[in-house]
This record gives structure tokens, C-alpha cells and sequence, in this order.
């Protein structure tokens, strides 16, 4: 790291890449395996599925968390495209098509990953995909159920405060429902100011950038809209039982979606298992809007409804929350039980036999 975040490589799979090569393939030259599995958001080690597939002949699948080379941020404007966008857009174009010419099947959090692909490398058609999220597993909530000693608020919980809480990235792509939600929050300080005062926003882990380094991008929103002392962004990830323990403490949660008709909160099942009252913000073509409708886990707000409409249906929502206590949602479990751990792993073994058959 040293040498190669001078020459500004500080992505650890550009710095990893080499190693990754030397020590499999001595692994491959020794050991037999079937398949390869890529499941990871550090994209440019997947080229190396390529060269193994080439010089052992192994087959490789791929994972797809996230989307790799995206045109999203083409129309953006520059402060709004993340950092060292220029460069990771090129390499992005120019590393996808090599881990794409030999992949022998694919995975997605999204359908919508999956087709971009397609639609990009027609010879992908040919070959085994399946969306699989990430799995619902309720022993990690009861884990955190029978320690809960073992771990901590990152927000303060205050008497008669209505503590909402999101937990994970931020992003100039979700300013659009940021904002949708703090206009709505703002007529309500507007119209009703003692029982809007009770509201207090939580974004949690919103950045990806080393502890004490990441960029707020929630709250300089609100201070730009005057409700900022309402608005609390930490931007230092925390651990996954620590987040299970802060979701399970809320009073309600907030999922934050973009206006991105590919997105998908790939974490959404830790959500639904806390049963707190959701209040998520999507594209209602996206499968976690659908998974949240199926489940009865929580509100959707659109994110291409008409604007006064949707800040309408969320400052209701609102409304309702300061003049009620929040309620412990009516899951619907059966409608839940696809998306556990043990179906999605079925999935993914169904998936690897299909590969291994061609």
C-alpha cells in the first residue's frame, strides 16, 4: 500500500490483484475444485475468473451485489458523481467486459442487473442466472436478543423522542428522497411544531471511507433546508450485530432508496426481522418495494409520484407517527420465507449444479 497509494491505486482489489493470481493459482495447481465463486463489491478481482477458467479450466460464477460499470452518474452534475468518478468510470468499462467473456453463471440482488447484462453481452443469455438476495436468518436476532449488553446505541435515545433510523450508505443518489422526506418533515414543524419536535433522523454507516474520513451527504442537506438540529449523520460504519441492535431499538426505520430503477437495498431482510415500523423510499419497480408490499413489513413512498403527492402521503405518515404511538408491524412470515438464508443458499447450490451440468 505504501508504494502503490502514491501512484493513487488505494482500491484494495487493484493493490490485492497479484496476490489474489499467485496464491490460487498455486492453490489450483495443487487441490481440485469444481467451481469458482465470486461474491464481493471489490469488482476488479472478478477478472481473474478469466485467467483461471483459461488455464484450469474451473468454471466461475459471479456474484452481483451491486452494479460495476454504470452510467448513472453521466448526466450528474460533478459534485454530485463520487470520488475519482473519471477514473473508476473508465476502468469500470474497460475491466466488466473480460470477467463477463468467460462467466459461466450469474447471481444478482436485482432482475435489473441481470438484464443490463444481458442486454450488454448477448452471450450471457445462454448461461444459468437466478436472483438471490441476501438471506433473512433469525438466530442473528436473537443473538443480539440474548446479549444485548454486548452492544451499543450510536444515537441517543431521549424521553419522548420519536427516534427514526437508517443504517447504511449515503449518497447524492438518494437526495431525492431525502429530501422528499425532510420537505414533509418541515411542513410538519410548519403546520404542527410541538408534535414535530418530537421527531428526531438517525443515518447511521454512511460511508464507505475509513473511520473518521467519510463525506456527510444527509446532513448538509438539511442544513441547507434549516432543520438540521433535528438531523444526526454518522458516516463510520458499525458492526453487523451492533446494527441489528440499533435497528431493534428504533422506534421506527427508514430504508433509503434511489430514484435508480436498478437499485435494490440488497440488506433489506435485517429491516423486516427487527419488526419495527418501516418507512421506505423506492421506485416501485424495484424488488424491494415488492418485498416490503408481499411482507406488510411497512409504507412505500414512490419516488416517481407526482412530488406534492408523495411529500402529501409522507407527511401522513408522519402526522399519524407523532399522534400514535408507533405499532409492531403485522409481518406476514409466510410471505417471507423465499427470502430466508437456508432458501437462498438452496438457490445458490441450484444454480452451481446448473453450471457444473453444462
Amino acid at each position: 500500500k505504501k508504494w502503490t497509494s502514491k501512484l493513487g491505486l488505494g482500491s484494495i482489489a487493484l493493490r490485492s490483484l497479484w496476490c489474489y493470481k499467485k496464491y490460487v493459482d498455486q492453490l489450483l495447481q495443487k487441490e481440485h475444485f469444481d467451481l469458482i465463486y465470486f461474491s464481493t463489491t471489490q469488482f476488479p478481482v472478478l477478472i481473474l475468473g478469466k485467467h483461471w477458467k483459461k488455464k484450469f479450466n474451473i468454471p466461475y460464477v459471479i456474484d452481483m451485489q451491486d452494479p460495476w460499470h454504470s452510467t448513472y452518474y453521466e448526466n450528474k452534475p460533478k459534485h454530485e458523481r463520487p470520488a475519482k468518478y473519471w477514473f473508476s468510470y473508465r476502468l469500470n468499462k474497460y475491466l466488466e467486459p473480460i470477467a463477463m467473456k468467460q462467466v459461466s453463471g450469474l447471481i444478482a440482488v436485482s432482475q435489473a442487473y441481470i438484464d443490463t447484462l444481458k442486454e450488454r453481452y448477448p452471450h450471457l443469455k445462454q448461461i444459468p442466472t437466478q436472483v438471490i438476495t441476501f438471506g433473512a436468518f433469525q438466530p442473528d436476532f436473537e443473538l443480539v436478543k440474548s446479549n444485548p449488553s454486548n452492544f451499543k446505541l450510536t444515537y441517543t435515545k431521549k424521553v419522548d423522542t420519536i427516534n427514526l433510523v437508517y443504517i447504511g450508505r449515503g449518497g447524492h443518489d438518494m437526495k431525492a428522497a431525502i429530501s422528499l422526506l425532510f420537505t414533509a418533515f418541515k411542513k410538519g414543524l410548519e403546520e404542527n411544531k410541538i408534535a414535530f419536535e418530537k421527531i428526531r433522523f438517525h443515518f447511521i454507516g454512511t460511508s464507505y471511507a475509513p473511520a473518521g474520513q467519510g463525506l456527510p451527504t444527509i446532513e448538509p442537506i438539511a442544513d441547507e433546508m434549516g432543520i438540521a438540529k433535528y438531523v444526526n449523520e454518522q458516516t463510520n460504519r458499525i458492526s453487523f450485530y451492533n446494527s441489528i441492535y440499533n435497528l431493534m431499538s428504533a422506534d421506527v426505520l427508514m430504508i433509503i432508496g434511489s430514484d435508480d430503477t436498478q437499485y435494490t437495498a440488497s440488506k433489506i431482510y435485517p429491516y423486516i426481522l427487527a419488526e419495527r415500523p418501516i418507512l421506505a423510499f423506492f421506485h416501485p419497480e424495484s424488488s424491494a418495494a415488492q418485498i416490503i408490499k408481499h411482507t406488510n413489513a411497512g409504507i412505500v413512498i414512490s419516488l416517481i409520484d407526482i412530488k406534492e403527492n408523495a411529500i402529501f402521503s409522507c407527511y401522513d405518515y408522519l402526522l399519524n407517527l407523532v399522534n400514535h404511538k408507533a405499532e409492531k408491524p403485522q409481518i406476514n412470515w409466510r410471505a417471507l420465507e423465499p427470502y430466508t438464508a437456508e432458501n437462498m443458499t438452496k438457490n445458490q447450490v441450484v444454480l452451481f449444479d446448473k453450471v457444473l451440468a453444462q
